[in-house]
């Protein structure tokens, strides 16, 4: 189960503002590309599931690192997001490959594909379709003994700005993350949908 804390700063002037502050404690930034998969009859999407693969790109758009990820059962209520996640590495070229060609996804030896296929039904018969995505430029800090994420969603239809972090007591980091964000003027609202629902919709929230 993951469990994180998301709140959305309100536009790019609150985003800026916060990346400043933040800026001595930066660790890290990580450009990613996000793409989903479902069969064309929506199997995962009927059983509240969602399937990504995320690549890692390099200040030279090259694949350094690929995630695929099964998502399930998601509940995001007062900025607090809960979902089973299962993810696992697979080597860039295999992605890369896979980004291309949908169906080779299913192909793949990997124990996610597995449980698409074993506890969702996605077969051989079914095949994939690949949905389409959105990139997120996430930037990571070390604040307070806590990972921050400050992310910057680019959707086709405009851009989102969120702040997540992941943490077994969210109550506790929402408190203390609500309050900074209050302290330094920082305009926000608890997230009310994840960003796979935001891309979905076709509209920012």
């Amino acid at each position: 189960m993951e469990v994180e804390v998301k709140l959305r700063l309100l536009d790019a002037e609150n985003h800026s503002l916060l990346k400043e502050i933040l800026s001595p404690f930066h660790l890290k930034k990580l450009n990613q590309k996000n793409v989903f998969y479902d069969s064309a009859n929506g199997v995962l999407a009927s059983q509240r599931a969602v399937l990504r693969l995320r690549s890692f790109n390099n200040n030279n758009d090259e694949t350094t690192r690929c995630v695929l990820s099964l998502k399930a059962k998601p509940v995001l209520i007062n900025g607090v997001s809960r979902v089973e996640e299962d993810e696992e590495e697979i080597e860039p070229l295999i992605g890369k490959e896979c980004l291309e060609e949908a169906s080779k996804l299913g192909a793949i030896e990997s124990r996610v594909m597995k449980r698409c296929k074993d506890e969702f039904g996605i077969d051989g018969d079914v095949g994939l379709v690949c949905l389409g995505g959105f990139e997120n430029v996430r930037e990571v800090y070390d604040w307070r003994g806590l990972k921050l994420e400050v992310d910057e969603s680019k959707f086709s239809f405009g851009v989102c700005y969120e702040v997540e972090c992941e943490n077994d007591d969210p109550e506790r980091v929402k408190r203390e993350l609500e309050g900074f964000l209050k302290e330094n003027g920082i305009d926000y609202k608890y997230s009310e949908m994840s960003k796979f629902a935001i891309f979905r919709a076709g509209k920012l929230p």
